[in-house]
């Protein structure tokens, strides 16, 4: 019987270590959504095309299309939408000053994310 409380508590201890696990891994796919969905009301802010933002998605998918091994496939496609995202030109350019009309920028055209 005694021998039987011992396993059970050992039982306990992995599951609780199993449910610690996951419970960072959901933290961090917490915190890697909040990036995303940060960076993409940045963009929308600055009138980025859907064209544009459909493009960074496809392009993720597209890359993220296989699993790497070892990785949250989950997670995987988060980070790659984060990185494209945040590598987006749009949000490194300097603000259009006041006075300044956006056809004065070099290409108006080309948004290169």
């Amino acid at each position: 019987e005694l021998q039987q409380k011992v396993d059970e508590a050992e039982l306990l201890k992995m599951e609780l270590q199993m449910l610690e696990t996951e419970r960072v891994r959901l933290s961090l796919v917490e915190e890697k959504l909040l990036d995303v969905l940060q960076l993409l009301q940045q963009l929308r802010d600055l009138n980025i095309s859907k064209r544009a933002l459909g493009k960074i998605l496809l392009s993720t998918l597209e890359s993220c299309r296989a699993p790497q091994p070892g990785k949250a496939h989950l997670f995987e496609v988060l980070d790659t939408l984060q990185q494209e995202l945040a590598a987006c030109e749009l949000l490194h350019q300097e603000p259009v000053e006041q006075g300044q009309s956006p056809q004065s920028l070099s290409n108006p055209l080309v948004i290169s994310c």
